[in-house]
């Protein structure tokens, strides 16, 4: 078992608590839950849900490029909705992200509240 390495980068948001960005162990990387953080300014982005989940996943892509991988490297995303009516609305935006032939594996769950009052929050598995 390989020791597990810290990922950090200034490309998405910092962790606001005691936690890593993202870790690297034996070939996978796992990330914290992602909000719709800009980066630049640590405010949530402009705009409704669509804007939120797009949000959400450029800073996941973010984490993953610096350690080495990408979104579609992804082999389980974990999702948390403020509101579950949104759904589709999230499979819209999934389709432009990911290839419709190798989806990633997939969880969502509705949740009664996420930092900041965000509507979605996302976390990560994926491979190097």
């Amino acid at each position: 078992m390989s020791e597990p390495t810290v990922i950090t980068t200034s490309n998405a948001p910092a962790a606001i608590g005691p936690y890593s960005q993202a870790k690297v162990v034996n070939g996978f990387i796992f990330t914290a839950g992602q909000i719709p953080l800009v980066p630049d300014t640590g405010k949530l982005v402009d705009g409704g849900f669509t804007q939120q989940v797009t949000q959400v996943l450029t800073n996941l892509d973010a984490i993953l490029n610096v350690a080495g991988s990408n979104l579609g490297k992804a082999v389980k995303l974990t999702v948390f909705l403020k509101d579950f009516s949104n759904y589709a609305e999230l499979n819209d935006v999934f389709a432009d992200f990911f290839s419709e032939s190798e989806p990633p594996a997939r969880s969502a769950l509705q949740v009664t509240k996420l930092p900041m009052d965000a509507e979605v929050e996302i976390e990560c598995i994926a491979v190097l």
